[in-house]
Formats: C-alpha cells, structure tokens, sequence
C-alpha cells in the first residue's frame, strides 16, 4: 500500500506529462528552436509557444510587431522569424541586465530594435504608425496600463496577444491581494468592455505548467 502520496503526488504527475507531451511536440515541430543564452529566469515561452507567436504574426501579416517584456530575447526570436523583409520588430525590456543579454542574442538580427527601459517611459516615444501584432509579456501589474498603449499604437486588424493571464487558475479569485492577478483581472475587464476588441483565452498546459494567453483582435 502506498503510504503518503495524494493530492501535491497527482499534480507533480500531471506537471510531468504535461512537459513529456511538451516535449514530445517540440521535438517533431519546432525543430529549428533559436538559441539563446545568458543568466534569466526560467520564464520565457517554451518552444511551441514561440512558434504559435511565430504563425500568429504570419498570419495577420504582421509587418510592425511590438513586444512588451524581452528577456534574453527568445520570444522576439521567434516573432522575427515572421517578419517580411522590410519589417520592423520593437521590443521593450526595462532591466538593464537582461536588455544587455538579450542585444546578445538579437545581434545580427534584421529589423529588431531593443529599448532599454521601463516600458511605460519608453511607449510615449515610440513612432505613431500603428503595429500589426502586439505581444505583452512583461510585469503584469502593469498589464492594464499597457492594454491601453496597444491599443493607441494599433489599427483595425492588429492582433494583442497577453501572456501569463491565467496564473495557474488563481485568475478565477476576485479577493486574491496579489498585484499580478489583480492586473491581469482588470487587463480582463478592459477588454470586455472594450467596443473595439473580440477576444478570447486559452487555457495552456505544459512544461511551465498551467497558463494561458488572452487574444485580442482590434476592430
């Protein structure tokens, strides 16, 4: 008889079939992952993600992409891969540490252009044209202070991707005091009342463990 094991044993076994299968997956479809390197957290997107970023710029035609929240640059790899020649991709990063490692991985890199700063001080200074996807990935505090910046730098079409909205369920709790939930519960609340945006969210699982993306078309 098995002695000791319950409810933390079946989510430890969960979490390890939800990366076997992220692994699996990976290893057949993502097969060019970019490289990068340099000490960060464990936070970026896994490969799959990357490439659905990748496939959701391809498939608006993204030109002009924006990415709130670089890291050491591995998702701004994946989105670059989408860029047609001639495009741009800007992507903010407000620790200088990590901004210095992700100029690493992003040299050499046509049409990325890295600023260094917090983004709410680097976003008034951006070009006015609009960009076709916008990706946030940064403090989600901040979530809903940056949906209404998306939305001033985009136009009918652009796609508003948030990552990180779902916080391994503890979205659902309206009493949480946990400034990430409460950010990106009010992100929510925006988009909903937001005439211009049709939106959804899906639900993730897998090597980073329960998650999940709010998309957000403008009109």
């Amino acid at each position: 008889m098995r002695v000791g094991h319950g409810i933390g044993d079946s989510r430890w076994m969960a979490r390890a079939r939800w990366t076997a299968v992220d692994d699996y997956f990976a290893q057949l479809l993502p097969s060019d992952e970019p490289q990068v390197s340099g000490d960060v957290p464990a936070i970026a997107v896994t490969p799959l993600q990357g490439r659905l970023l990748e496939l959701l710029a391809r498939l608006v035609g993204a030109r002009r992409i924006l990415e709130l929240g670089t890291l050491a640059g591995y998702s701004t790899l994946w989105l670059a891969r989408a860029l047609p020649e001639g495009g741009r991709l800007i992507t903010l990063e407000a620790d200088p540490g990590y901004a210095e490692i992700a100029r690493a991985n992003l040299a050499g890199v046509d049409g990325v252009e890295l600023i260094e700063g917090p983004a709410l001080e680097t976003l008034p200074g951006l070009e006015p044209d609009p960009f076709d996807l916008i990706f946030i990935d940064a403090d989600k505090a901040t979530y809903p202070e940056y949906l209404g910046w998306a939305l001033r730098l985009s136009r009918p079409g652009t796609l508003i991707v948030a990552d990180n909205v779902v916080r391994a369920g503890a979205v659902v709790d309206s009493e949480s005091d946990d400034p990430n939930v409460r950010g990106v519960r009010r992100l929510t609340e925006l988009v909903a009342a937001e005439p211009r945006l049709t939106a959804t969210a899906v639900q993730t699982v897998g090597g980073k463990g329960y998650d999940g993306f709010l998309l957000a078309l403008v009109s």
